[in-house]
């Protein structure tokens, strides 16, 4: 690293300060078609002006939503959980209904248990056959959740709220039986400001560390590397020990649907969490529910691999594949890196699906390459 003196300074070459840091070795994924194991689909429920947190009427009952949390909710829950149950104890009666039962329906009526309220869970389908299943899933709390044009003061300052409760329940879950760890985070890119930059919806002790690695200092084919712990969180893990929780502590879960606002309110609790995700377009008449569709492809495990990576080789003579990230689950590889608004299919995406691989293909090859190794 060369140093930048002034003419009147001595000519003599002052060493650094501090030396570069050992160079990086990481093993590498072995990401080829023959090792997809499936492919998987989730219809994201987004908000341009964020999720909804709310206490409404419904003919004399009190329905506290809590939706639209797009690609946040593995992220967000507790947090608007928590804020959910709060806005349940304004009732007087201790007995709660809690509708869907993805990872925002289940931390909520686990909220709801820790606040005193006897709860039921009423939902079409339990984990493993959730949205949330279908969840990469990392702490990223603003992923596919609002168009940052439509977001309010308000929003924002609930938004907070909820990331600041999440982030330190989640910590405390960290281990084998809730499947979360941390895990440091790899994304290359020939742009050294892009590591240096914050987000500005998240409160600033969120933010978490960023490390810039030098060229020579990681193995990946960009000039730089930004390095940056992340929380991963197994859904598969994650949902079923809510639902043994849940179920622990008196919890109990009916089956059923909902077709009208009528349906909910012959429901015998006066208290209900609405935890619907995009089936509350239509139950509750919201015009600005849509899809994100997201489509993960899984490749076979491998657990010798301890680190994610956001982003691809994109090399300059290489077309733009634009956004990948790789996490790995002890149930597999996961590739992700797609987001269609507004498409309600669960058909796979195949020109996107051949995007992700061969752009990670591309980028563990690259990186083999720089490491000089077959």
């Amino acid at each position: 690293m060369g140093l930048t003196v002034e003419a009147c300074a001595p000519r003599t070459a002052k060493p650094a300060l501090t030396p570069s840091r050992p160079a990086l070795r990481l093993p590498l994924v072995n990401v080829s078609w023959d090792r997809v194991i499936r492919t998987t689909i989730g219809l994201r429920p987004h908000r341009p002006s964020g999720f909804v947190l709310k206490a409404d009427k419904l003919d004399g009952k009190t329905v506290i939503h809590n939706f639209g949390h797009g690609g946040a909710g593995m992220s967000l829950s507790w947090g608007t959980g928590n804020m959910a149950a709060e806005l349940a104890l304004a009732h007087a009666e201790r007995k709660a209904a809690v509708m869907g039962s993805g990872v925002v329906g289940l931390t909520s009526a686990r909220e709801l248990q820790r606040h005193g309220f006897d709860v039921t869970i009423y939902a079409a389908t339990v984990p493993p056959d959730t949205t949330s299943n279908m969840s990469l899933a990392g702490f990223t709390p603003t992923s596919g959740l609002v168009d940052f044009q439509n977001r309010t003061p308000e929003w924002e300052a609930q938004f907070r709220q909820a990331v600041r409760i999440a982030y330190r329940r989640l910590q405390l879950l960290v281990g084998p039986k809730y499947g979360i760890s941390w895990i440091n985070n790899y994304a290359p890119t020939n742009n050294e400001q892009a590591g240096r930059g914050s987000n500005a919806l998240l409160p600033a002790d969120v933010q978490g560390s960023r490390v810039i690695l030098q060229p020579g200092e990681h193995p990946f084919p960009m000039k730089y590397a930004i390095e940056r712990p992340e929380m991963r969180i197994e859904p598969s893990i994650y949902l079923d020990a809510l639902m043994e929780d849940f179920l622990s502590w008196g919890g109990t879960i009916v089956i059923r649907t909902f077709e009208t606002p009528r349906d909910v309110a012959a429901l015998t609790e006066n208290v209900i969490v609405n935890c619907t995700g995009l089936g509350a377009k239509a139950l509750f008449s919201d015009p600005e529910l849509v899809p994100l569709k997201g489509q993960l492809v899984v490749l076979t495990p491998q657990p010798e691999i301890n680190y994610s990576t956001s982003g691809g080789a994109r090399q300059p003579s290489t077309p733009d594949t634009g956004f990948v990230h790789m996490m790995p689950r002890s149930d597999g590889i996961i590739l992700g890196g797609t987001s269609i608004r507004d498409n309600w299919t669960f058909d796979i995406e195949e020109q996107d699906r051949q995007r992700v691989v061969e752009a990670h293909i591309e980028l563990f090859n690259a990186m083999r390459a720089v490491r000089g190794t077959s």
